[in-house]
């Protein structure tokens, strides 16, 4: 984790100067107006980016060094098991799906094809987060 704080923070650095330079060259040319679309672009972007910098450096102050954040870590330091992984699922396309229909009542401003998109995007999420815990359920004594 100690790499991917110094590299958001790093950006978010960037960013901030970026938007203060931004900020101070359309004030200067265009007779003191600030463009304001692409300043408050760059500001949100720094804020993003300095959001999960300081994410990461909270988490890797409470974690242990990772075999990739130590200087003598070696590649079999961080073998076996990473994770379980969906083999396949139809959820995301559901959610994907369900997206797509609140944006469309976003853009033609039909509030009830945005409510049904809500719901569906509630649903979706429901059975993406809930997928394996639905069924029997399973116990020592059987």
């Amino acid at each position: 984790m100690k790499t991917e704080w110094k590299i958001f923070l790093t950006i978010a650095t960037f960013l901030l100067g970026a938007t203060i330079l931004y900020g101070a060259w359309t004030y200067a040319d265009s007779d003191g107006r600030i463009e304001w679309i692409g300043t408050v672009a760059l500001l949100l972007s720094f804020l993003l980016c300095a959001m999960c910098g300081g994410f990461f450096w909270f988490v890797s102050r409470r974690i242990d060094l990772r075999p990739e954040d130590r200087p003598d870590g070696e590649i079999a330091d961080g073998a076996g098991e990473v994770g379980f992984f969906s083999p396949g699922s139809y959820w995301p396309f559901a959610l994907a799906l369900a997206a797509a229909i609140a944006g469309l009542g976003l853009v033609f401003w039909q509030f009830w094809l945005l409510g049904l998109g809500l719901v569906t995007v509630v649903f979706a999420t429901c059975g993406l987060l809930f997928e394996y815990y639905s069924g029997t359920r399973r116990t020592a004594e059987h």
